[in-house]
């Protein structure tokens, strides 16, 4: 057996490189690896690949992180529209938000991470962390950890529950609501804020990281307090949270969708998302008006990040993923996962990227063949002009 016949799907003509590069990938992982890839040009796709046990190209998996790229098309949409502004105070829509330091807040800066309120004092519970609501709640009267607007931090786990509060205070729906009506229905997305029963036999559970005795140094090495800020944003000092890694395989989470990290997605519906954020697809006009994209792409905190302690870019709710990797164009956004995802739109150069694995990757975040497939992608591209 060849390291191509591990692969599923179709590449079009001129993208048999981001196959083989695929393969190749799958062939080093080993025989359990699964993953998806699949990448539009132009509103085409044109791959559609997908590799390991079980899964299709059909095959729904834990989207993590990703989630916050769907969540905050429908809020660029609302700003579009003129139903946000992203310059008016959060404390506007959402009265009871406007203690304790943060009146001045504004949904601009609550997108860009700035806002300082990464978590709760006192930690949430899976049932409280799966509420959109109850993380609102709990975060309206809660006490920044910096000074708005002075610095900016990951957001991980409530970003999409405070915006989202926004949004239900100023339109009357929830964000997941507008997700499903104004993007993935009309646009035959396959990304679910909420997976109803009858999609749950799509659904692959998440895998855990089998550490190798050299990388569980290196997260011993790496490891902070569960009360420190990180900590805090990934809610370790709650004396329930469960692992990372797990809270997808939770149907509760899968269920509700907390617009933070409770989508499922396919590869598929990655791409197709970014695909129509951005151009048009099968006859239909692009979501966002290149103003809009633009906007929101445009990094607004960048350097240190103080969750994360390492250098990062966000535009409004999204990756500057133009900062992440150097071929992409100028003005690209999108979002990546926990769980090796990745996804974005390349307005400038007409591309859309969705990438998604089954097992946790190391380190956890955009695992690390989005490099070599990206490159794959790109060369492609500029070799099919």
């Amino acid at each position: 057996m060849t390291k191509d016949d591990v692969l599923h799907g179709t590449v079009a003509d001129g993208f048999r490189s981001v196959r083989e590069e695929f393969a190749a990938v799958a062939a080093e992982e080993g025989g359990d690896f699964a993953a998806q890839l699949v990448a539009y040009r132009h509103g085409e796709r044109v791959v559609d690949l997908w590799t390991g046990p079980e899964v299709t190209g059909d095959s729904l998996l834990a989207a993590y992180s990703a989630t916050k790229g769907a969540a905050h098309l429908a809020v660029a949409l609302l700003v579009q529209e003129g139903a946000l502004d992203l310059d008016r105070q959060v404390s506007h829509d959402w009265p009871e938000f406007g203690v304790a330091g943060k009146r001045d807040i504004t949904l601009r800066d609550l997108l860009a991470h700035r806002a300082g309120l990464v978590g709760a004092d006192a930690g949430f519970a899976l049932d409280e962390l799966t509420d959109d609501q109850a993380v609102a709640e709990r975060l309206a009267g809660q006490r920044p950890y910096w000074r708005p607007g002075s610095a900016f931090g990951y957001h991980a786990l409530v970003i999409a529950a405070l915006s989202g509060e926004v949004v239900r205070r100023a339109t009357g729906r929830t964000i997941q609501e507008h997700f499903a009506e104004r993007i993935r229905d009309p646009y035959g997305v396959d990304f679910h804020l909420g997976l109803p029963d009858d999609q749950e036999h799509r659904y692959l559970s998440a895998q855990p990281l089998v550490p190798t005795p050299e990388q569980l140094a290196e997260l011993a090495a790496r490891a902070t307090r569960p009360n420190s800020l990180p900590g805090i944003a990934y809610n370790r000092h709650h004396p329930q949270n469960p692992e990372l890694w797990q809270l997808p395989n939770f149907r509760a989470v899968r269920a509700a969708g907390p617009a933070s990290f409770g989508g499922v997605a396919s590869a598929r519906g990655m791409a197709r998302m970014y695909a129509a954020a951005t151009g048009p697809v099968d006859g239909m006009a692009p979501l966002l008006k290149p103003d809009t994209a633009a906007e929101f792409a445009q990094p607004h905190s960048i350097g240190n990040d103080l969750v994360s302690r390492q250098y990062k870019a966000f535009g409004l709710g999204f990756h500057a993923t133009s900062e992440v990797y150097p071929a992409l164009g100028q003005g690209a956004f999108g979002h990546s996962g926990a769980g090796g995802q990745q996804s974005f739109a390349d307005p400038r150069n007409g591309l859309a990227y969705g990438y998604t694995r089954r097992r946790f990757p190391f380190p956890n975040g955009p695992a690390p063949e989005n490099d070599r497939l990206i490159r794959a992608l790109y060369a492609a591209a500029d070799g099919h002009r």
